[in-house]
């Protein structure tokens, strides 16, 4: 993919979740935004030990997190994780249901498709391990609570 395709992609897929994001209620944003900011620091951690163990590898220059990795958390992750979290709200089989369809779309179909159009690829990973990957980070939220 070329850089200038690329960064009509990246901001058309932040754009597009924080449209999806406009449909919520102010209350809902104010009451799950910080259980995303915890999944986002969560990302910033874990995203530089992705990159050392080569777990994916984007194609273009430069391999810096603002490009190639914060699209991603602060577009689909963030709607995701905002759409989950008032869907589900009191219900804890429903939240992981959920979530586990979401990451799932993106573990399997998502992937397949960036991969396609070059825009990123698992090295280290295979589809099932960068699916729970992603599961365990999206129930990260929900261990705090429990345990704070």
């Amino acid at each position: 993919m070329s850089m200038k395709n690329k960064w009509l992609f990246n901001i058309a897929m932040v754009l597009f979740s924080w449209v999806s994001i406009s449909f919520l209620d102010r209350r809902s944003i104010k009451r799950f935004f910080p259980a995303f900011i915890f999944v986002f620091l969560i990302n910033c951690i874990d995203v530089p030990v992705g990159k050392k163990f080569r777990w994916w590898s984007f194609y273009n220059k430069p391999h810096s997190f603002i490009y190639n990795e914060f699209p991603f958390l602060i577009g689909p992750m963030l709607a995701v994780a905002l759409w989950s979290l008032k869907w589900t709200y009191g219900n804890f089989k429903k939240f992981i249901t959920l979530n586990a369809l979401f990451q799932l779309f993106f573990a399997f179909l998502a992937k397949t498709l960036f991969v396609k159009i070059k825009l990123f690829k698992l090295v280290r990973f295979n589809a099932f391990q960068f699916f729970l990957y992603f599961l365990l980070q999206g129930l990260s939220p929900v261990w705090i609570s429990i345990y704070f």
